[in-house]
């Protein structure tokens, strides 16, 4: 009985000695098989309390469940710090320093401003429509009472890609293809990207749109001016806002207009193209004119966000410069 005490707490300081040791999660696996494994050599120990007196047993038996609990709890432990250690950094951290805060992100400006005329053209019944920003030259131009040659072409200086394919000069097409496979009454507004040939201080190559689109059989000119007079006061939020309409062209509307705004005494802005949809416009749609008649507009929001914030340059919300971005969170 003697002997067979004496050689648990060696066989378990050894144990415990190897399991401190072990530098990595697999080494530490193995010394684990060699002692309290299976086939381990304490585990071995513990088989020959087969070969002790009844009475020898409990003694033994409390001694061996004592230091099996221990080299448990050693082998636990240091599973633990081996898995610290490999969560660790391995270049010296200074857990002491103050953490860095990750910045969450905003809308761009130009989303804040887009949201916001499509939130308020909702209100007043407008869906919105989304189409392709690749357009095929039918739906970009002869659809819009722009045929081939027409001078009118000259007034967009076009991306063209493969195919005779160009990328979309304005929103228009959105409604065409809108028309194409919805019956009247229709009244949607179509936001988006679009490109043309032109940057300086108030153009890029791309910016954005909205356009919107009202047909039905008693839509009037007079229903275009005040649809845009309440959104501009609503958008600028001044009920001292004034609206002018004067004379334009443009080959998609007839009459046509640009519509103007002033604060004021201020002096008057260009803000919107708008006009009576035009017929050959809505025979291309196989929309009867005799029948149906309504409006069209367009705005920049780009340029509706400048005048919103007073930014005198177009290029600054594209630079990307997080130092101006910030400032309309």
């Amino acid at each position: 009985m003697a002997g067979f005490l004496d050689q648990i707490e060696p066989l378990k300081q050894t144990a415990l000695a190897e399991l401190k040791a072990a530098a990595d999660p697999a080494s530490l696996e193995q010394t684990k098989g060699a002692w309290i494994g299976p086939n381990g050599k304490f585990t071995a120990l513990m088989k020959q309390m087969g070969t002790l007196s009844k009475e020898e047993k409990p003694a033994a038996g409390k001694l061996i469940n004592a230091a099996k609990t221990e080299l448990e709890a050693a082998l636990l432990a240091r599973r633990e710090e081996l898995e610290m250690a490999a969560a660790l950094p391995k270049h010296p951290t200074d857990f002491t320093l103050p953490g860095r805060r990750r910045a969450l992100g905003k809308l761009h400006p130009l989303t804040q401003v887009t949201d916001d005329i499509v939130r308020a053209f909702r209100k007043i019944g407008f869906a919105v429509a989304d189409g392709p920003e690749i357009e095929d030259d039918f739906h970009n131009f002869t659809a819009l009472n722009t045929p081939e040659n027409h001078p009118a072409r000259s007034m967009q200086d076009t991306f063209y890609v493969e195919s005779g394919m160009v990328l979309r000069t304005h929103t228009s097409p959105i409604q065409v293809r809108y028309m194409e496979t919805h019956a009247p009454p229709i009244k949607i507004i179509a936001p988006g990207r679009v490109y043309r040939v032109d940057s300086d201080a108030t153009h890029s190559p791309m910016f954005h749109q909205v356009e919107g689109l009202w047909i039905d059989r008693d839509v009037s000119f007079a229903d275009l001016k005040g649809t845009l007079t309440e959104f501009l006061r609503r958008f600028f939020e001044r009920d001292d806002l004034r609206v002018r309409f004067r004379p334009s062209f443009f080959p998609f509307t007839e009459p046509s207009a640009e519509v103007d705004m002033a604060f004021g005494d201020d002096g008057w802005l260009e803000i919107v193209g708008a006009g009576q949809v035009h017929p050959n416009v809505l025979r291309a749609v196989n929309i009867d004119p005799e029948q149906y008649q309504g409006f069209a507009f367009g705005m920049g929001p780009d340029r509706l966000a400048m005048l919103r914030y007073g930014v005198n340059d177009l290029r600054l919300f594209y630079e990307n410069d997080l130092r101006f971005l910030g400032q309309f969170a």
